[in-house]
């Protein structure tokens, strides 16, 4: 008898393996979450909202529309995008830049690239009510000069964006442009 069950367990085993093959694995259980994305609900990534908008930019102290810029804020609140469109015959590239608070850092940065393919990275934070935001551009020869861009926002709803630059390691510091951004109708 002991041999007539042993293969009767031997044939069950052997046709239920196909059956178990046909079905296959168990499904698996969820894997188990991780903590939540951050919220970015600190007040410090609220520091570059003044910019979000549609804007319509002229030169400062002038009414000839240069450009037009999109500025949205993105990703829960984590970042804030921009979108520079110059008008047709500006000289100037169309680009743009990805602005995010990094907490451990305890400061802004900005990457800015546009259509002549130019790169740079800007570092920075609020300083005497504004958003300043400096970094280093390659210039002719292969020298390095830094370039600041200074966001002030006005009574008026509008924002200056002033941008300079300096080639003796920020001692001085020369005009590169100054525009106004005012809300587009």
């Amino acid at each position: 008898m002991p041999v007539i069950r042993a293969a009767a367990c031997l044939l069950a085993c052997c046709l239920a393996a196909p059956l178990a093959a046909q079905t296959g694995p168990a499904p698996a259980t969820a894997a188990p979450q991780g903590p939540p994305l951050p919220a970015c609900t600190a007040p410090e990534f609220r520091q570059f909202d003044f910019w979000v908008g549609h804007w319509d930019v002229y030169p400062t102290g002038s009414d000839q529309l240069v450009a037009h810029s999109l500025i949205e804020n993105l990703y829960a609140g984590c970042a804030i995008r921009e979108n520079w469109m110059p008008l047709p015959g500006q000289g100037d590239a169309g680009g743009g830049s990805l602005n995010v608070y990094r907490p451990a850092e305890h400061r802004w940065r900005q990457t800015w690239t546009d259509s002549s393919n130019s790169l740079v990275d800007f570092y920075g934070g609020v300083e005497g009510g504004k958003m300043v935001l400096t970094g280093t551009r390659p210039g002719q020869g292969g020298a390095e000069y830094l370039v600041r861009i200074e966001f002030t926002p006005n009574a008026d709803g509008s924002v200056r964006q002033v941008g300079t630059r300096s080639a003796d390691h920020g001692r001085t510091w020369q005009p590169r442009y100054d525009f106004t951004y005012r809300p587009s109708r």
